[in-house]
């Protein structure tokens, strides 16, 4: 007879009824900073669902990892920072100059997310641009940027991306297009 998917298993029962794995599963979940001392936490706190983003970690979430220095950590982050992505655990070893079996017992809450870099554009100070400092603007059209002026110069600054589509009566959909290159 087949055990049902839905029985724990008794490995799971013991976890369950001993102290100390309900003690450390308690630290692992409401502790952001514990470290890590052993395979065996790690282990649990990948059970739990506990992960880091190599990508986007802090030093203080590389730390929670046993065996890892706050140098390591340090640099870890300062590479992320400079734009140097992780794709999996020999990408890791190699920026620390680690053998891969070192950190091998880390990847299960290791997870490797990608982001494509957002390109911030340059942002346009609508009280102070000129026309053609407007036009640069994609999607800013002559008569916009001639409108943005003439109204500020009429009724005064711009108190803010509302009011400058409320006074232009502009449409959202523009409206939209536009706040990523306005800035108040």
């Amino acid at each position: 007879m087949t055990q049902q998917n839905w029985l724990p298993s008794l490995t799971q029962l013991r976890q369950k009824l001993n102290p100390s794995f309900v003690a450390l599963r308690t630290r692992l979940l409401n502790d952001p900073y514990y470290r890590m001392q052993s395979t065996t936490e790690i282990a649990i706190a990948a059970g739990l669902g506990i992960q880091i983003d190599v990508n986007q970690a802090s030093v203080d979430d590389w730390l929670r990892l046993p065996g890892l220095s706050i140098h390591q950590a340090r640099s870890l982050v300062e590479l992320c920072q400079a734009g140097v992505r992780f794709y999996c655990l020999e990408d890791i070893a190699a920026a620390l100059n680690m053998p891969l079996q070192r950190l091998k017992p880390l990847e299960p809450v290791l997870k490797f997310c990608y982001y494509e870099e957002i390109c911030h554009p340059a942002q346009v100070n609508p009280n102070t641009a000129t026309v053609d400092l407007l036009l640069q603007i994609p999607t800013m059209e002559l008569s916009l940027a001639k409108a943005i002026v003439q109204n500020r110069l009429s009724s005064g600054p711009y108190r803010n991306l509302a009011d400058l589509q409320q006074r232009l009566s502009l449409k959202s959909e523009l409206t939209a297009q536009l706040m990523h290159y306005l800035r108040f």
